[in-house]
């Protein structure tokens, strides 16, 4: 155990436990109390006053859960039958940190989803059994006090937050029916029409629910095994909003691919969608599913909002170099570009400032270790495991929300004594033939530049790429009538449509088809170097013909104001 920033040594709360078996170990809700298995025994100390609590003889435990208000530890070891076939003895137990007594043992065959849920006063906890979510009041396991029956429950989520609660449940499709996602109240379960809000779907072997953190929406990432269109390798998603005041939409994403990240901000009125093939695009989204912000598009797989919600991480991890992307999500200004190498580990500081990376096992069995940055992109701690050693688990110590205030987003890089690491850039390789030859500097894709995507005054939406350039083509294609319905060569000049750029002279015919040709032409090519300066000022690097194209710029305005005056 570590201390925090800015000194980084060790602590002495928890003596260094140096045996070998050590598999898992896990903090409590609010930090105060830390549980480990050390493959012979799990034990449980205050984090406060440096005490142990318990000891309990349980060598083959893997997983480790504190309940939220810290009055029950929850151990999970593998589930094994007796060579003749007789069931094998309950493996999940629930003991009381008080008393250190057992509660009550289960029998939980999966490691996945394996711990009971609480609600956050643990006034009820909740397991999914044979399909059925079975519900217990007040921490006595010996009573189920209520279930929620449906055909076939594959999962659900308990909602965050006070009473009251709300559960949503997802059921798979079977025999040509739809899969569904239902959000109840609980404990109202019976009859037809009791759900809060129903979502059902086809194209979904398995789901993620999200919900924010005022319990009033959920996220619903659906996704398949096989994209039967051949189109991705990742099977095909989608994404579906469900209100808990019934409403409920599909959220459309304007880039066809896979759908990496979705996080709710913890202000639970917007959530981000990092989606599409690579270069992503990331996206926020407000509650009507109207985008907000679009970030452009980059090498990115994950989206991390701060504690806070005024921070946004975009980085590009496993099978990207780890290039990350820091965001003043108020101002929606970059605030710096660090790069975490190989990391396979993400997360943020309880006190909004400070981010860890790592390089955990088994993902990657080499360069193990961990970085303390701040959001700035300074390293403020490195720390390297020896080359026969591998990093399994790190954490921060989590605090309650309101601990840490919120600080004003700086800028300007926090100093530090650990030196910035530049990443290696990998040369392409160059055949023989064009060794000695100049590098020409085309790209794979073009990258889209970040925009704002709320309303404009005037505007009820914002318009999508396709809708702008129908309706630039549908105001030329007017300008262009009105130019040909009056043939008259003194006749007053037709306004421009907005497309056309401000330093061009306005449409006019002068009789003459050769002119007329000429000046239009010379109008396509002002409107050509319009865009490109656009592209150089969104910081696209320009080919040389472009910039070439653009230096041409005021001997084509001379040409036009000539023709134009009948010089």
């Amino acid at each position: 155990m570590v201390n925090g920033p800015p000194h980084f040594t060790e602590s002495t709360v928890f003596p260094r436990e140096s045996r070998k078996n050590c598999k898992v170990y896990t903090y409590s809700k609010d930090g105060t109390l830390f549980a480990w298995a050390n493959g012979e025994k799990v034990n449980i100390i205050s984090v406060t006053n440096k005490r142990l609590l318990h000891s309990f003889d349980l060598p083959k435990t893997v997983c480790l859960e504190f309940s939220p208000q810290n009055t029950i530890l929850a151990t999970w070891q593998p589930y094994t039958t007796s060579k003749d076939g007789t069931a094998g003895i309950p493996n999940l137990q629930l003991y009381d940190v008080k008393t250190g007594t057992c509660l009550k043992s289960f029998i939980q065959k999966k490691a996945q989803n394996w711990y009971p849920f609480w609600s956050e006063d643990e006034i009820i906890c909740a397991r999914n059994v044979n399909n059925e979510v079975h519900f217990f009041e007040n921490n006595n396991f010996n009573t189920i006090a209520n279930k929620l029956h449906l055909q076939k429950i594959n999962d659900f989520v308990l909602s965050p937050g006070p009473q009251p609660y709300k559960v949503a449940v997802y059921v798979p499709g079977s025999k040509g029916a739809p899969s569904f996602v239902r959000l109840y109240q609980y404990p109202n379960f019976a009859g037809p029409h009791v759900a809060l809000a129903n979502k059902s779907f086809f194209k979904a072997d398995k789901v993620t629910m999200l919900w924010n953190k005022k319990a009033t929406a959920v996220l619903v990432i659906a996704s398949t095994e096989v994209d039967k269109t051949g189109a991705s390798y990742y099977g095909e998603q989608t994404l579906h909003y469900i209100a808990t005041n019934g409403e409920s939409a599909v959220v459309q994403l304007p880039k066809n691919g896979p759908i990496y990240d979705v996080v709710w901000n913890s202000s639970s009125t917007e959530f981000c969608v990092v989606y599409g093939f690579m270069p992503a695009k990331a996206t926020i989204f407000n509650l009507k599913c109207d985008p907000v912000f679009d970030f452009g598009t980059g090498p990115r797989n994950a989206a991390y909002y701060s504690p806070h919600g005024h921070i946004l991480v975009l980085a590009g991890f496993g099978n990207l170099r780890g290039q990350m992307e820091v965001w003043d999500v108020k101002n929606y200004k970059l605030i710096s570009k660090p790069v975490a190498s190989d990391s396979t580990y993400f997360a943020w500081c309880p006190d909004g400032e400070h981010i860890l990376t790592a390089t955990c096992a088994p993902r990657l069995r080499v360069n193990n270790g961990y970085k303390i940055w701040h959001y700035t992109g300074s390293i403020l701690h490195k720390y390297d495991v020896p080359s026969n050693g591998e990093l399994w688990q790190v954490s921060w110590q989590p605090f309650l929300d309101g601990i840490f205030p919120a600080k004003t987003v700086t800028y300007q890089a926090v100093p530090s004594e650990v030196p910035s690491e530049e990443p290696k850039v990998a040369t392409a390789y160059r055949p023989p033939a064009l060794r000695n030859k100049p590098i020409t500097n085309s790209k794979l894709h073009e990258e889209e530049p970040p925009q704002n995507m709320k309303p404009q005054p005037g505007h009820d939406k914002p318009l999508s790429k396709t809708a702008l350039k129908n309706q630039r083509k549908h105001e030329a294609k007017k300008a262009a009538k009105e130019a040909r319905s009056d043939k008259s060569p003194d006749v007053t000049p037709t306004p421009a449509p907005q497309s056309v750029p401000q330093n061009t002279i306005s449409q006019s015919t002068f009789g003459d088809p050769e002119i007329d040709k000429k000046i239009k032409n010379l109008k396509k090519k002002l409107k050509a170097i319009e865009q490109l300066k656009e592209q150089a000022a969104a910081g696209k690097q320009l080919e040389k013909n472009q910039l070439e194209k653009i230096q041409k710029e005021t001997a084509i305005l001379q040409e036009l104001e000539e023709l134009e005056l009948g010089i």
